[in-house]
């Protein structure tokens, strides 16, 4: 009997990074956060390939917040821009790993 074919699907995934030596953020940089759309059978394996990723990057993953697909998005009321969908059908295409913005952080009080 045939194994049954596991169906992808897009996760959006908000991760938050440290610094690490050789991360590739900017001097002075605190960490960013990373707005990922990710493949995976389910949000589990998504955040675990991402995380994984990341970490052969250099990156120094601290926290994952998932949002879920874009179906469970669009249930939400949330508004998806075609760019995004893009991106997402990207992911899925290559069953990949996704970063479309990242937010950089500084310290503040450093100017105060």
């Amino acid at each position: 009997m045939p194994k049954p074919t596991s169906r992808q699907q897009v996760f959006t995934l908000l991760v938050e990074v440290g610094r690490k030596k050789g991360d590739g953020l900017p001097k002075g940089a605190t960490g960013a956060a990373l707005m990922i759309y990710a493949s995976g059978v389910d949000e589990a394996e998504a955040v675990r390939e991402t995380v994984a990723i990341l970490k052969q990057a250099d990156m120094a993953p601290l926290d994952v917040s998932g949002y879920g697909t874009l179906e469970e998005r669009l249930a939400q009321g949330h508004d998806i821009p075609d760019e995004e969908r893009g991106l997402m059908d990207r992911a899925l295409a290559e069953n990949s790993v996704v970063v479309a913005q990242t937010t950089t952080f500084f310290d503040d009080a450093d100017k105060a």
